[in-house]
């Protein structure tokens, strides 16, 4: 897992690579197709890049039972497409400019093709589940299911309910539900047992949440694109993320902490000079601190899930990865 800087058994990162070769090549293949304009703009966010997070899930899980078996390459491909596909839909529903670092598909091209290659994607993604059988499609038609529910969430927001709890119920379900579908593949098609199968899957839901909510941290943490995007994004559009709603929701009477909840209840902060004031402030927060520490929780949550699998490389390897996103925005 080099990619991610994270250090594992030479053994384990080499097989994980040699899967992650294989599903980086075949994505190629699978966004193809016959018409000009679907095919260039399919392979748009595919050549821009990205962590490939879910196959590596997939194939860490993989590890659990037979690496060799033919599966689990169509089963990384599935959760990469259903997750690139959403990022078509994502982008429309943000009104994004930029993902990834390039101009997002629906700059380029306009919501209606945007809108329209994003569900190419997920009939390429459902077509190549229909290969591996009944359960994969209905598992994936279930994930699907939940990230719907979970963009529909954040588009209402929070309404009566919590703004805190509401934030975290839709990552579990725009982020987390798809990366426990990518541990449950991993160890159903490698043959794994019952019980690893579902302790991959619950490691896959806790572990899912910890890596958005550090994704997100990271948005205010980095002072460099490590995220993705310009340190600050959510911030100027508005979008309250961990952080924000533990500031905003702290009654600390110390003068930058009343600053900064003024500065976050005004909306978004397109204003240059009072977005650098807010995110200084935000990053020497205690509600920062506190964000930490709700992500090492998660993290920690998640590594609890790995009990019933054997100890061995593999379980460290998913271990190291716990301690790489508790770590990352510290």
């Amino acid at each position: 897992m080099a990619s991610l800087g994270v250090d594992i058994d030479p053994q384990v990162d080499a097989s994980v690579s040699a899967t992650l070769a294989v599903v980086e090549e075949a994505l190629r293949n699978h966004v193809a197709s016959a018409d000009p304009l679907v095919a260039e703009a399919a392979r748009h966010l595919m050549d821009a890049g990205g962590k490939r997070f879910r196959p590596l899930i997939v194939a860490l899980s993989a590890q659990f039972g037979d690496i060799s078996r033919a599966e689990i390459v169509p089963a990384a491909l599935v959760v990469e497409l259903t997750h690139l596909a959403t990022l078509y839909h994502d982008d429309v529903m943000d009104e994004a400019a930029v993902r990834r670092g390039a101009p997002s598909a629906n700059a380029r091209w306009g919501n209606s093709v945007a809108i329209l290659v994003g569900d190419f994607l997920f009939a390429r993604a459902a077509d190549l589940a229909a290969t591996l059988g009944l359960e994969a499609v209905q598992l994936q038609a279930q994930t699907f299911s939940r990230l719907v529910h979970g963009q529909i969430a954040e588009t209402v927001g929070a309404r009566d309910s919590d703004p805190i709890e509401h934030y975290l119920h839709v990552i579990a379900e725009k982020t987390a539900s798809l990366i426990a579908t990518s541990a449950r593949y991993g160890g159903m098609f490698s043959g794994a047992t019952p019980e690893y199968v579902e302790a991959l899957a619950g490691f896959g839901e806790t572990i899912g949440i910890a890596f958005q909510l550090s994704d997100d941290l990271l948005d205010i943490a980095s002072e460099s694109v490590q995220s993705g995007k310009t340190p600050g994004t959510d911030l100027r559009e508005g979008v309250a993320t961990l952080p924000v709603l533990y500031a905003l929701a702290g009654d600390d009477t110390d003068a930058s902490a009343v600053r900064l909840r003024e500065l976050l209840g005004s909306g978004p902060l397109v204003d240059d000079a009072l977005h650098a004031e807010a995110l200084g402030l935000l990053r020497e927060s205690a509600a920062m601190k506190r964000a930490r520490e709700t992500v090492r929780s998660y993290a920690e949550d998640a590594r609890a899930c790995l009990a019933p699998l054997p100890d061995g490389s593999p379980r460290q390897a998913m271990e190291a990865l716990c301690d790489f996103i508790a770590d990352r925005t510290s």
